[in-house]
């Protein structure tokens, strides 16, 4: 899955009536425009072999309809499979915002949230722990019942940060509801899972622990002698 991270954009101008805006400095106009700006960076800089995603779902201004309001607050999110790329994407959103900002003379401040929620790292699954899960899934559950050849999402995962500091692998158990024409996303308020599935994946995770501490006993003895060495 995808690195994500959010931002937070207040656009300031200066307030005035809408029928003279000449006397104002309209913070709407400039938001506008830093909006389309922002789709550019995918559009026209990010490689296309390399998915990036910026998406603006927050736009906060005014609340006349004949008055210009003195700012205006825009939030959104931005997505990539790579650090670098989500690096870049992070930077250039800053310089857009600014620089957009100040063309319809107007001023911006940025927040990218870094105290309330970081960022999240992609979500990368080590390949020595892949092969370990195709094998034992399979061997439990038939070739016809895992996939594991998925295609990359562009969801993200907090997950991702335990495989900052240790291989990792993260899987998806299937727990569609056969008599619902489409599967509702897991965020929907209609969800409803086929609880049939669970038991499937409790028996996996139990049968992916136990084969992977058989497989790696004597590297599990060789670590728990060296801390009683220790000790």
């Amino acid at each position: 899955m995808a690195g994500s991270g959010r931002f937070e954009a207040k656009i300031s101008g200066k307030g005035g009536h809408a029928a003279i805006p000449q006397q104002a400095i309209d913070p709407i106009l400039a938001a506008s425009n830093v909006i389309i700006s922002l789709q550019h960076l995918v559009s026209r800089e990010a490689d296309p072999l390399d998915s990036q995603v910026v998406t603006i779902a927050k736009f906060q201004g005014g609340s006349a309809f004949n008055v210009i309001p003195d700012y205006v607050t825009i939030g959104g999110t931005f997505r990539a499979f790579s650090k670098q790329s989500f690096n870049q994407l992070r930077q250039r959103i800053e310089e857009v915002i600014v620089g957009q900002a100040a063309v319809h003379r107007c001023n911006a401040t940025i927040d990218f949230l870094d105290e309330v929620k970081p960022s999240y790292p992609p979500t990368v699954n080590n390949g020595d722990l892949h092969e370990h899960f195709v094998n034992v899934a399979v061997n439990m559950l038939g070739i016809n019942k895992v996939n594991s050849a998925v295609t990359p999402s562009m969801a993200a995962e907090d997950f991702s940060f335990y495989q900052e500091v240790m291989p990792g692998y993260w899987f998806w158990l299937g727990v569609k509801n056969a008599s619902h024409k489409r599967l509702e996303s897991l965020h929907s308020p209609y969800l409803e899972i086929n609880e049939d599935g669970l038991p499937y994946g409790a028996a996996l995770h139990a049968s992916l622990a136990s084969s992977y501490l058989l497989k790696h006993q004597q590297d599990v003895l060789g670590i728990e002698r060296k801390y009683h060495d220790e000790l």
